[in-house]
């Protein structure tokens, strides 16, 4: 069979462009190399509970028409994002706010926090690491405690070693609101995300299991077009060499009671823990559930060939991005996208609307 699209990757970006171009009468395959739709963002239940397989993922995007269109495919919660800190065993809020500040210094009122953070800021005006960057927006002790041992798990180095930029800014607010992102709409689909994929790829062709790469000449002659939102470097064969990421390893365990940690996230600050954050996946829906599901994420060096999570956009690997670029448009009938064709650490909603905007520009 001949299609209009071949589209390589069934996460949100290949789903959505599949989607609108079936809507618009295209015939579309649309291949993964996972066993599973939805990428990163694919859910699986067990225990009655709605397991994120990949890590945490929560729906937030300030863009109406973004919120209205993922609205269509799924009935979203009213979950509010609001991770705590664990450094050995003291709990503090996220983002840093009032009740952190509290909880550091026992003090009530905004101006005296102010006062303690600017007297930890220092004299730096120019940082030249992400030590030295993250003391001069939240002062030395929020540094120690919630910054340093969490980022160095994160990225594998220490923090006077990683580049001041990975730090541009650290969300500091002097009210008690928990609620870590402050986007105007916010949520957990409620039957989980892989629901919303099987409603996107309806009608669609689904080949999973499949790498592209490997079948790239098959594959390439069944469509007029190709939408690839795979590794940029990988489909060409790394001929400038890898570009950089970070992975993740998950440990994933069924508890017999009912309540765990008593909040979907726990971020585990210090640097001995080995792994940054549990997540209790109950907690997204408000499950009742007589067990629980909870997972340990453990950050992870990464090497081609390994599952790729965080882009590592410094200088050197942007501009060896930039050189893939250049070969990507000389490619006919070929789009590179989505996070990993794009080299972008995109949130949901940026994605769902980078694929919309191709389809309105291709359909």
């Amino acid at each position: 069979m001949k299609y209009d699209y071949l589209i390589v990757g069934a996460g949100f970006f290949g789903a959505v462009f599949a989607h609108e171009a079936t809507r618009k009468g295209k015939k579309c395959l649309c291949v993964d190399r996972r066993d599973h739709i939805g990428g990163n963002c694919y859910t699986r239940r067990m225990e009655g509970i709605d397991v994120h397989q990949y890590g945490a993922h929560i729906f937030h995007t300030s863009d109406r028409r973004i919120w209205d269109y993922v609205g269509q495919f799924a009935t979203f919660n009213n979950f509010i994002n609001a991770p705590i800190a664990n450094y050995h065993g003291e709990i503090y809020n996220m983002p840093f706010n009032m009740n952190t500040f509290s909880r550091l210094w026992g003090i009530s009122t905004p101006q005296e926090a102010k006062a303690i953070i600017d007297s930890q800021k220092g004299a730096v005006t120019e940082p030249k690491n992400l030590e030295e960057q993250a003391i001069s927006l939240v002062g030395r002790d929020i540094y120690e405690k919630l910054v340093k041992g969490y980022t160095e798990k994160q990225w594998g180095r220490s923090c006077t070693e990683l580049p001041a930029f990975i730090i541009r800014r650290l969300p500091v607010r002097f009210t008690y609101n928990n609620n870590y992102f402050t986007d105007r709409y916010q949520g957990i689909p409620q039957e989980g995300y892989t629901a919303i994929f099987e409603k996107l790829l309806e009608g669609v062709d689904v080949r999973l299991g499949c790498d592209y790469l490997e079948h790239r000449e098959e594959l390439r002659a069944m469509a007029e077009e190709v939408i690839y939102t795979g590794p940029i470097d990988r489909y060409f064969d790394y001929c400038y060499g890898p570009l950089q990421f970070r992975s993740l390893r998950f440990e994933t365990e069924v508890l017999d009671m009912e309540n765990y940690q008593g909040n979907a996230v726990v971020n585990y600050t210090d640097r001995e823990t080995p792994y940054t954050r549990i997540i209790e996946h109950k907690h997204f829906n408000f499950g009742t559930q007589p067990k629980t599901v909870v997972t340990r994420e453990y950050p992870a060096d990464w090497k081609p060939g390994d599952e790729p999570y965080y882009t590592v956009n410094d200088e050197k690997n942007n501009a060896l991005y930039r050189q893939y670029a250049a070969l990507a448009e000389k490619e006919a009938g070929i789009t590179f996208g989505g996070r990993l064709g794009e080299y972008q650490y995109y949130d949901i909603d940026k994605v769902i609307a980078s694929a919309l905007g191709l389809a309105e520009k291709k359909l």
